[in-house]
């Protein structure tokens, strides 16, 4: 803690980092996340920082490392940059750090420019940008959309890249707000909904105190009796509800699987089958389903071969 370098920064790991950064001065692992932002793992890019703080050890127990890019393609390692014994030194460590590696968080600069997403950026970014852990620019739009749609009343502070029950609640109150039940109203953000609010359409969020329309329903058809006497016809049958994503992928068998098949193939999109549709997912399924996908116009995440509430309603409309 007494040795400087000539420009004044000390030679400890925040030294180093507080020079990397160039704050002016020397801070510590305590002071350093108030010159940055909270992002996500998978968001990391050279020159931001690991940052542990250890309460029960606060000045030898707490470390600061800079992230100088993955080592591999799993994210697993990574090489860091980092004031320790014997001195100064790049090398490649494990994610997040030899030790205390669930304790680290990854910090940003906030002189740094964000990788924000553009204004004109509308397309779905991927449902495994939100939930639970997820911390990115996404989220923020997603609660700033939310809040001009009516959800203000749900966050007391934000919105922020981190997601919280507050966006689950918001994103749910707009649900609902749509006359989806269910899957289709989970509080997560799926094609729907983030088509919804980026384009301005359906309906806001209603104050606390008015209840949410109901689901829209689709009356029976007439029945008919034929001249001769036959027996009526049996309405049509209404489209199934989405029984959610988790019924497709990998490992997953039960009759959804099969009904996606067989409307795949009533729709024309049936070549991957060697046989079936069955209740087991293969990957013809999800080939199949990417195709149907594609043919809509969709792309990236949106055309990832596995059903969504929208890619569901269009097989059974």
């Amino acid at each position: 803690m007494s040795r400087f370098w000539s420009d004044g920064y000390r030679q400890d790991c925040s030294g180093f980092v507080s020079m990397a950064w160039g704050l002016g001065t020397s801070q510590t692992t305590w002071t350093l996340p108030n010159f940055a932002d909270r992002i996500g793992k998978d968001d990391l890019q050279p020159g931001d920082a690991l940052i542990f703080n250890n309460a029960a050890n606060p000045e030898s127990g707490s470390h600061v490392v800079l992230f100088g890019g993955w080592a591999d393609d799993a994210h697993t390692r990574y090489v860091a940059l980092e004031q320790t014994r014997p001195g100064t030194m790049k090398r490649t460590n494990p994610y997040a750090y030899w030790s205390n590696s669930g304790s680290y968080l990854p910090y940003r600069y906030r002189g740094l420019s964000q990788p924000m997403p553009a204004p004109d950026a509308d397309a779905f970014p991927g449902a495994d940008r939100f939930g639970p852990g997820q911390v990115n620019p996404y989220v923020t739009r997603l609660g700033e959309m939310l809040v001009q749609r009516g959800g203000a009343r749900f966050y007391h502070e934000g919105p922020s890249p981190d997601w919280g029950e507050a966006d689950r609640q918001a994103t749910q109150a707009f649900q609902l707000a749509q006359g989806w039940r269910d899957a289709e109203a989970d509080g997560y953000p799926g094609k729907d909904t983030w088509d919804f609010l980026v384009h301005s359409k359906g309906r806001d969020i209603p104050p606390a105190d008015v209840s949410p329309p109901p689901p829209a329903t689709v009356p029976p058809a007439p029945t008919t009796q034929s001249t001769q006497g036959a027996p009526a016809q049996p309405a049509p049958q209404a489209a199934p509800g989405f029984p959610g994503a988790d019924r497709f992928g990998p490992g997953q068998v039960n009759d959804y699987v099969r009904q996606l098949g067989l409307a795949l193939v009533a729709k024309g999109y049936g070549r991957y089958y060697t046989e079936g549709p069955s209740p087991d997912w293969s990957e013809s399924d999800r080939r199949n389903v990417q195709a149907f996908q594609l043919a809509q116009g969709w792309r990236g995440a949106e055309a990832d071969g596995y059903p969504g509430p929208h890619t569901w309603r269009l097989l059974f409309g």
